[in-house]
């Protein structure tokens, strides 16, 4: 699933078992809160990667996080916008805590990393 216009493309990234973490995590929500999600992520790809609060957040680097509210549920989704307007989603979670985790912010940070190494790890 690529969402694209004439400017900017968003992609999935691709782990090295051929796994596509936020996609898997977006097809195990409920229709509505998957509805809500990808509406979000259109609302970035047509903002060209830039959204401000409460959408989106700076998180370190190049690294941001998507912000989707939906009731109690705080669904994040890792993302990054590289040269060629490429916006690679990295990986997503629910929120339970105030604050991020770091683990979360680790597994962006890997796949970040993955991603710079090969541009196979996207589609």
């Amino acid at each position: 699933m690529i969402y694209t216009n004439d400017n900017y493309r968003v992609t999935f990234f691709k782990n090295t078992n051929g796994k596509i973490p936020v996609l898997e995590y977006i097809e195990e929500l409920s229709d509505k809160e998957k509805a809500k999600v990808l509406k979000y992520v259109e609302f970035l790809r047509e903002h060209d990667g830039v959204l401000d609060e409460p959408y989106s957040k700076h998180i370190e680097g190049k690294i941001r996080e998507l912000r989707v509210d939906f009731g109690k549920n705080r669904h994040r989704i890792f993302y990054f916008t590289s040269i060629n307007k490429n916006i690679i989603l990295l990986h997503a979670f629910l929120k339970k805590t105030p604050k991020t985790p770091l683990i979360e912010i680790k597994k962006a940070k890997e796949y970040f990393k993955q991603v710079l190494d090969s541009e196979k790890s996207y589609e």
